[in-house]
């Protein structure tokens, strides 16, 4: 009898220690899985997905302060595309330029209105004109809260006989604003002038089309 007590206590006790053994594993299991899963979770949302001529492109997320050379280059560059791309078509013109002008401040609409006095946009349309602008490269002094920078391109004015080569020099400063739609990388050009912007040459268009 006392045989079988000793037989049932220890069935007992094994049964207790397997039961704590099992709660053990299980609640390390369930931590395990629960940290697998916050750190997945994390994972997912540092990941953008952009959405590019109907394909997601991957992306991800960083803080600002890691991209503002990046953001400011860029925000530089889409300016004076916008800005100097013309073509001779009044929509073409007023849609190009009110992009360019969301991106900065009065300094630019002043020199959008110059222009406008001197009819040189009436001359683009009369004309036949197309206007193209490639950066060469843009410097952004980061040391002060106003970015300074310098915008270095050249200006191809295709004309119906001709082609115009400008040497364009521009600079300004940056200053932080809110992102949005109409200025997706939250800044917005203060002091802008234009530096220099010289012909550095002006050949036929049918001697340039025989070149390419």
């Amino acid at each position: 009898m006392f045989t079988k007590m000793k037989n049932i206590d220890s069935a007992f006790r094994y049964v207790r220690i397997f039961s704590i053994v099992f709660i053990i594993a299980c609640t390390i299991i369930s931590l395990f899985i629960a940290y697998k899963s916050y750190q997945l979770a994390s994972l997912s949302q540092q990941k953008i997905f952009i959405l590019a001529n109907g394909k997601a492109l991957e992306a991800y997320s960083a803080d600002r302060k890691d991209n503002v050379p990046v953001e400011a280059k860029d925000h530089v560059k889409m300016f004076h595309q916008y800005f100097f791309t013309l073509d001779p078509d009044e929509k073409v013109i007023d849609a190009n330029i009110t992009k360019a002008l969301y991106l900065a401040d009065g300094s630019a609409k002043r020199q959008y209105d110059n222009l406008k006095e001197t009819s040189y946009y009436s001359s683009i349309i009369s004309g036949n004109i197309s206007q193209q602008i490639s950066i060469d490269s843009i410097t952004v002094s980061m040391n002060a809260e106003s970015y300074l920078f310098h915008c270095y391109a050249t200006i191809r004015i295709i004309r119906p006989n001709s082609i115009v080569t400008r040497n364009l020099i521009t600079q300004g400063y940056l200053r932080n604003t809110s992102r949005s739609d109409n200025n997706p990388h939250g800044f917005l050009i203060e002091r802008w002038e234009t530096i220099e912007n010289k012909d550095i040459k002006t050949e036929s268009r049918w001697n340039y089309l025989r070149k390419i």
